[in-house]
Order: structure tokens, then C-alpha cells, then sequence
């Protein structure tokens, strides 16, 4: 079945970004840390809103390795494109910015992340979940 390896990428995924999310609640400094940045205990909201994030990408990844709907799973395929990318972009604007290098491991990740979602989630799948416009994805 072509949604066998979506289906086990989005379960990995779910456990990466679980544990992400963990780490940022109760760790708040520890992930900025490998790159430099220096949190203060009054600043640690921002890494509570990145975990809410975490949170609800790991709850879309863990319920959709049970869906068979090659729309659906491209909807989501495409939403977990969107946000890497966008994250991707965002740390290569912050390396511009003078962020610390080491950064450029977790740029390579979200890389290869947003490779296998649109090899899976986009080539993958069967032919009747491609775009349509009526469908909007």
C-alpha cells in the first residue's frame, strides 16, 4: 500500500515533535542553547509557545497514520511542508542575522524532513488524490 511509509514517517514524526515539545516545557533553555542563545527564566514563554506547536503538529501526525484517504493525507503532508519550510526559511534569515552555525544541522533535518513528506505525502500517493481545484489542495 503506497501509504505504508507516510503512515510509519508520520508516526516517527509524532514522536520527534512529542518529545520536542517536552523538552521545550521542561527544558526551556536547553534547545536555543545549542545555538547560542541565552534564555532567561522570563523568557522561557516563547519556548512554551513553540511546545504548544510541537504539541498539536505531534497530535495531527499520531491520529493521521490512521487515515486512507490519499486527500486527506496530502492535506497533511502539505501542512507539515508548510511549517518546516517556513521554519527552515526563517533559520536560514536568522543565520544571515549572525545566528550560531550549529544551526545549519537543524536546517539540513527540516531538509530531508520536508523531503520525504513531499516524496510520501505528494509522489506516493495514488493519482486520485491529485490537486484539484474544487479541493483546494
Amino acid at each position: 500500500m503506497p501509504t505504508k511509509h507516510l503512515h510509519r514517517l508520520l508516526a516517527f514524526h509524532a514522536i520527534v515533535t512529542l518529545a520536542a515539545g517536552l523538552v521545550l516545557i521542561m527544558a526551556p533553555a536547553a534547545i536555543p542553547g545549542t545555538v547560542d542563545i541565552q534564555l532567561q527564566p522570563g523568557q522561557f514563554l516563547l519556548c512554551y509557545f513553540l511546545a504548544a506547536a510541537e504539541f498539536a503538529l505531534a497530535y495531527l501526525s499520531f491520529y493521521s497514520r490512521k487515515l486512507t484517504d490519499p486527500v486527506m493525507l496530502r492535506l497533511v503532508a502539505v501542512t507539515m511542508i508548510i511549517f518546516h519550510g517556513v521554519t527552515l526559511l526563517l533559520e536560514l534569515y536568522a543565520l544571515g542575522d549572525g545566528l550560531s552555525p550549529r544551526i545549519m544541522a537543524n536546517i539540513v533535518a527540516r531538509a530531508v524532513i520536508i523531503g520525504l513528506f513531499f516524496y510520501y505525502g505528494m509522489v506516493k500517493l495514488p493519482k486520485s488524490a491529485v490537486n484539484k481545484p474544487e479541493q483546494g489542495i
